[in-house]
């Protein structure tokens, strides 16, 4: 059993990843404030009950998930306050290998990423429906395996294997259409 002094010293350091998931989830920075702060005192309250040796951060991260999905999918349907610039720039598209000689190590993907602007791809993110979009971004931005989002979001790795698989090929496509649109990609003609 957890003792709840220590929570502040092993969570704190959690709190700007939270942030951030928050931030991609709620896609507000007031709301994202309101998830993370609700997060804390609801891990805090039942601190006691997290087993010690177990990854702290997936625990916190399912109870900012559940939280997101109780308590914020009404007021999604305010209107968005949100400034580019107060938005972080996720670490799927800003995560690219520095310069490499020739362009030695970078994959297509990489190379294609860097047409298109942040806002295209954070768009194209949070276009993706609810569940694909936490689930890819849990995967691909937070870094957490597919058994650790399975507990995070209390649904069965198969689930999760599926929302993310969809949620990838949803976010290719419409990167795909936006790069055919934007002349980056060639399409065949018919018949060819």
């Amino acid at each position: 059993m957890a003792d709840q002094e220590t929570f502040s010293d092993l969570a704190m350091v959690h709190m700007p990843s939270l942030y951030s998931a928050a931030l991609r989830m709620t896609r507000n920075p007031l709301d994202a404030e309101d998830l993370v702060q609700e997060t804390f005192l609801k891990a805090y309250r039942a601190f006691a009950t997290f087993q010690e040796g177990t990854n702290l951060k997936a625990w916190l991260y399912r109870i900012l998930t559940n939280t997101y999905i109780n308590s914020y999918r009404a007021k999604r349907r305010r209107p968005e306050i949100a400034d580019v610039e107060d938005i972080e720039d996720l670490y799927l598209y800003h995560h690219l290998p520095g310069d490499h000689p020739g362009g030695l190590g970078r994959s297509a993907e990489d190379t294609m990423l860097e047409h298109f602007t942040d806002t295209e791809v954070k768009d194209a993110i949070e276009a993706l429906p609810e569940n694909f979009r936490i689930a890819v971004l849990l995967a691909d931005v937070e870094g957490f395996s597919y058994k650790e989002i399975a507990e995070i979001t209390g649904v069965p790795i198969g689930t999760v294997m599926s929302r993310i698989h969809r949620g990838r090929r949803a976010l290719q496509k419409a990167l795909f259409d936006f790069g055919v649109a934007r002349g980056l990609v060639s399409v065949p003609a018919e018949g060819s």
